[in-house]
C-alpha cells in the first residue's frame, strides 16, 4: 500500500514540532473523528472508508527523503526532525463498521494516542473518512430512489481525479449500488463491473443497424445497445429490435437498451411498449445522463419504464452536498499522568463540542429489532437493559423517554491497540451485506429523501452533567 504520511496539512507538523519543543510528545491525547449534519442529505450518513484509513496508519513512516525535505523548509527544529526517522503509531483507534448509519455529532472514528501521532493523522483520516462516508452515502439516496431497481455507478471520468474516482466507486458500492464502470475498482476489490459502449461506436459504422450487428456479432451474450444516437424511436429501437431478432434466431436472448438523452419517461414506456409488442418483454431497459436521487424519483413517479439505473456525474461528485463536513476534534488530554476530558466552546452553539472520552450505543427495541435511539456517553458509564432507562434530548430537555423492553449496541469497535491492527477486515461483500441490515433496523420516517423525521441522537446524564460543567465553568 501507498505510504501517505505525508498527505498532511502543513499545520500538523508545525504543532508536532511545538509539542516536541515542550517535551509534551508522549503526552497522551484523545480525538474523536464525527461531521456535522448540512441540510437533509447529512441527516443521516452511511460510514465509509475504514479500510482505508487502517492502511493509513499501517504504513505511517516518515522516509530519509521526506525528512530531507520538511528540513529545506526552514520552518522546523532539527532535533524534531530527527525523531521522525523512527516514527511509528502506537496507540489504540475505535471506529464503527464501515456501512453504518450514523448522525451528526457522533464518533465515526476516535484516536487515543501520544498526541504527536494523535495530531498527523487528522487531515488523512478526514480525507478518508469524509469522502467515502459522503459517497456512501449518496450513493444510499440514489438507491433508495430506484425503489428496488438496480443503481449502477458510472462516475470515473467526472471524478475530481483518480482516487475520487477508484475510491468513491468502493463506496458506491456500499452504498447499495450493484456495479461499476469502473475497471480499477472492479480489479482493487472485487466488484462486479458494467459497460456496453458510446455513442461513437454507432457514428463509426455506416449505419446505426450495421453497428448495432457489429456489436451483436463481438457481443451477442448479454448484448444491450445505446439507442439515442440518432433518433431513439424512429430509428435506434427499430434498428435493436431488428438485431434481437437477428441474435434470437442465432440462440442467444439480447439484454436490452440503454437511454441515455431525451424524455426518459415517455421514451423509456414508448420502447417498453415497441419491445412487448416484438417479444422481447425481458430485454431491459437501462438508463443514463445526469441521474440523481431527486430525477430518479420524479421519473419513478411518472412511471418511467426503466428496469437499471446508470448514475455519474451526481453520484461520485455528490453534486448537490460535495462535501461531508467531518471534523477531528480533541475531546480529552493527559494531564499530570490522568486524563482530563477537553471542550471547544463557540458562539455558535453546534460547533461546541462533547467533551471527554466517548462511545456510541445504539438502542433497539427487544420485540422488533428496530432502532430506537442512539445515546453517545462516557467510556466508563455502564447501562442495564434489564432496567428502565430514560433519554432526554440535549437541547429541549424536557422532552423525555423511558424505555423498558430494549437492548444495547456499542458501536464503536476496537481497531488498533498500542499500535498493532486487531480489527478483522470484512471483504466488500460483507460490509454491504452488513450496510443493508444496519439500514433496515430503521423505519422508513427517519430513510425519507425529503424532510425525514429527526432520529433521536441524545447524551447520557454523565456526558450531559460533564458538559454542562465544563461550560459553566469557561463562562466563569
Amino acid at each position: 500500500m501507498r505510504n501517505l504520511t505525508m498527505m498532511t496539512d502543513l499545520y500538523e507538523l508545525t504543532m508536532m514540532n511545538g509539542y516536541w519543543h515542550f517535551g509534551m510528545q508522549d503526552q497522551r491525547a484523545v480525538f474523536d473523528l464525527f461531521y456535522r449534519k448540512q441540510g437533509e442529505t447529512t441527516a443521516h450518513a452511511v460510514a465509509a472508508g475504514l479500510e482505508q484509513a487502517i492502511d493509513y496508519i499501517r504504513n505511517l513512516r516518515f522516509t530519509p527523503e521526506d525528512i530531507a525535505y520538511l528540513g529545506s523548509l526552514g520552518v522546523f527544529e532539527q532535533g524534531f526532525l530527527n525523531t521522525l526517522a523512527d516514527f511509528r503509531f502506537t496507540g489504540d483507534v475505535d471506529a464503527v463498521p464501515e456501512g453504518t448509519v450514523v448522525f451528526p455529532d457522533e464518533p465515526i472514528l476516535r484516536v487515543n494516542a501520544p498526541i504527536m501521532q494523535a495530531q498527523l493523522v487528522e487531515t488523512a483520516l478526514l480525507n478518508i473518512i469524509n469522502h467515502q462516508t459522503l459517497i456512501a452515502t449518496k450513493a444510499r439516496r440514489v438507491v433508495q430512489a430506484a425503489q428496488g431497481d438496480a443503481v449502477l455507478e458510472f462516475g470515473l471520468r467526472r471524478a475530481q481525479g483518480p482516487d475520487a474516482g477508484i475510491y468513491g466507486a468502493r463506496a458506491a458500492i456500499i452504498g447499495g449500488c450493484t456495479a461499476t464502470s469502473n475497471v480499477m475498482t472492479g480489479v482493487l476489490f472485487g466488484i462486479p463491473v458494467r459497460g456496453t459502449h458510446a455513442h461513437s461506436w454507432v457514428m463509426s459504422f455506416p449505419s446505426e443497424l450495421e453497428a448495432f450487428r457489429a456489436y451483436a456479432k463481438v457481443f451477442p451474450e448479454g448484448c444491450l445497445l445505446l439507442v439515442d444516437t440518432y433518433d431513439t424511436l424512429k430509428s435506434g429501437v427499430p434498428n435493436a429490435i431488428k438485431v434481437f431478432h437477428e441474435l434470437r434466431a442465432s440462440g442467444q436472448e439480447p439484454a436490452g437498451i440503454r437511454l441515455d438523452s431525451g424524455d426518459i419517461a415517455y421514451l423509456s414506456r414508448t420502447a417498453r411498449r415497441m419491445l412487448d409488442e416484438a417479444g422481447f418483454p425481458n430485454a431491459r431497459i437501462v438508463a443514463s445522463g445526469d441521474l440523481d436521487e431527486e430525477v430518479i424519483w420524479d421519473l419513478k413517479a411518472q412511471g418511467a419504464a426503466i428496469n437499471t439505473w446508470g448514475v455519474g456525474t451526481r453520484l461520485i461528485t455528490s453534486q448537490d452536498n460535495p462535501a461531508l463536513g467531518g471534523v477531528y476534534k480533541l475531546a480529552a488530554q493527559e494531564v499530570n499522568g490522568e486524563m482530563q476530558p477537553c471542550i471547544k466552546i463557540s458562539d455558535n452553539p453546534a460547533k461546541v463540542t462533547n467533551p471527554g472520552i466517548k462511545k456510541v450505543l445504539r438502542i433497539y427495541n427487544k420485540a422488533d429489532g428496530m432502532a430506537i435511539a442512539d445515546l453517545i456517553a462516557l467510556e466508563e458509564e455502564s447501562f442495564d437493559p434489564t432496567k428502565p432507562l430514560t433519554i432526554f434530548d440535549p437541547e429541549n430537555t424536557w422532552k423525555r423517554m423511558t424505555l423498558t423492553d430494549y437492548t444495547m449496541r456499542n458501536l464503536l469497535e476496537p481497531v488498533f491497540r498500542n499500535g498493532e491492527l486487531v480489527y478483522q477486515l470484512p471483504d466488500l461483500d460483507s460490509i454491504t451485506a452488513y450496510a443493508q441490515r444496519d439500514l433496515d433496523t430503521f423505519w422508513e420516517e427517519y430513510k425519507r429523501l425529503r424532510r425525514p423525521h429527526i432520529y433521536k441522537v441524545d447524551l447520557s446524564d454523565g456526558l450531559y452533567a460533564l458538559k454542562q460543567r465544563l461550560l459553566s465553568e469557561n463562562s466563569r
